[in-house]
């Protein structure tokens, strides 16, 4: 996706909505709002099973967003991915899903991939996944990576193949490789939730 003039990125974005942009409508992620703790954590931090306390995942990153298009594209992203704490020390024992999708006058495609890798650093987070579900041709076997910034009401994403267009078309991609996160999500409908990991250096 080359980000030359505003008029280039219309013309890809329409491209891109027969080939698929982004993550699935259906999200089952679910996340706290910007500030509030996620459900079945508390606000020390800490996550609660009726009684009783554990340690927060190691890191974490949830949440559905449509991204903004000034033509109306409906492009979705949801994540439901996690560290464990006793898997500190190997961001490639994350475990999750994450979908997207991307439809625009009736035609598109979604696809959905199960994490195989998270990173997180402050409110920035880079996970990557296996598609393992989609209706875009030559998409199911593909790693991606995508870029989350949790900023409250202006959360922003990037995703590995903002330069080819296409999750088929992007080529072999290593684990917790994505894009700067220049999309901006759509005003109202952002609530990703990045927790940040603390790795012993």
């Amino acid at each position: 996706m080359r980000l030359r003039t505003a008029h280039r990125r219309t013309r890809l974005a329409a491209f891109v909505t027969a080939a698929l942009l982004t993550a699935g409508a259906a999200g089952t992620a679910s996340a706290a709002a910007p500030g509030k703790a996620a459900p079945g954590e508390a606000a020390s931090g800490k996550v609660t099973s009726g009684k009783a306390a554990t340690a927060r995942p190691a890191a974490a990153l949830t949440g559905t967003a449509k991204l903004y298009r000034s033509q109306g594209d409906d492009i979705t992203f949801t994540f439901d991915a996690r560290l464990a704490a006793a898997d500190n020390d190997d961001p490639t024992k994350a475990t999750g899903t994450f979908r997207f999708s991307h439809y625009l006058n009736g035609r598109g495609a979604s696809a959905e991939a199960e994490v195989d890798c998270l990173l997180t650093g402050g409110k920035v987070a880079v996970v990557s996944g296996v598609i393992v579900r989609s209706d875009l041709p030559g998409a199911k076997g593909t790693r991606v990576g995508i870029t989350v910034h949790d900023s409250g009401g202006k959360d922003r994403l990037g995703y590995s193949w903002a330069a080819t267009g296409s999750p088929a078309h992007q080529g072999e991609l290593p684990p917790c490789v994505g894009s700067a996160p220049f999309e901006k999500v759509r005003g109202g409908t952002g609530d990703f939730r990045v927790v940040p990991w603390n790795p012993a250096l």
